[in-house]
């Protein structure tokens, strides 16, 4: 069996894949002030309800966009599975060139969604992730992630207004029926939900231009279905795009 570990900024998801399938997928909050006798306890339970057993893990790979966690989390599965942890990073995968200034800079999770996408398809390709922050990472043809584009993620921007304001409340991402709000809560709903819509379109359009027009599009992450009226824009939605880019990079690494 493969463990995949994706370390976010709100959640860190944990996938056993068997034979290229997802047997169980869980999620932790990304707590930066745990240690890892917090992780590897709640892990111990998730696999102790499962009915499985650690020596079954063969394979783990990490990706992490929290530096205060992975070293935290690179002790708790050295812990449970031993040294052999293989981690992302910008030179992981042969394949994959990365044709920007400094790709030490680049999120592993990134890297991890353009590996699944130059192994699914054979075309220009640009990946949407909707988690934390709003990223676009566009991957050429021939295997280059050939830059990113980023802003602050769906949930981000309601968190900050409600932050940030004195009588703006905190609201559902719920795609509002009209561009008019006649509430508070429809108002924010316009603004925050309706404005991303126009966000996601207008900078996938521009990176097709900017390719020539030959370009697909894949979403992911864990709110990349909120906005309905984007489904078009996508030849897939797939929230598992990031863990399985890290299966593959598993599996092409212990092969």
């Amino acid at each position: 069996m493969l463990l995949a570990v994706d370390v976010g900024n709100t959640d860190t998801v944990f996938g056993l894949s068997q034979s290229g399938d997802w047997e169980y997928i869980w999620r932790m909050r990304s707590l930066v002030q745990e240690n890892e006798s917090h992780y590897e306890s709640r892990l111990r339970l998730h696999f102790l309800e499962a009915g499985l057993w650690f020596g079954d893990v063969e394979t783990v790979v990490l990706s992490s966009v929290v530096p205060a966690m992975t070293p935290v989390i690179q002790r708790m599965l050295r812990s449970m599975f031993g040294d052999d942890i293989i981690v992302v990073g910008p030179d992981i995968f042969p394949e994959l060139s990365i044709a920007i200034d400094h790709p030490h800079e680049i999120g592993a999770d990134l890297i991890a969604n353009a590996v699944a996408v130059i192994t699914r398809y054979q075309q220009n390709c640009v990946v949407v992730d909707f988690g934390t922050a709003l990223t676009f990472t566009t991957v050429s043809k021939d295997r280059k992630i050939l830059g990113v584009a980023i802003v602050p993620g769906l949930l981000t921007a309601v968190k900050a207004l409600f932050a940030n304001t004195a009588q703006l409340p905190e609201v559902p991402l719920v795609l509002p029926k009209t561009a008019i709000g006649k509430n508070t809560t429809e108002a924010i709903q316009a603004g925050i939900l309706l404005g991303y819509e126009g966000l996601v379109k207008s900078l996938l359009q521009r990176i097709k231009d900017e390719l020539g027009g030959e370009c697909i599009a894949v979403a992911t992450g864990g709110l990349s279905s909120i906005i309905e009226t984007l489904e078009e824009e996508f030849v897939e939605i797939d929230p598992r795009l990031t863990l399985d880019g890290l299966r593959i990079i598993g599996e092409r690494l212990s092969a």
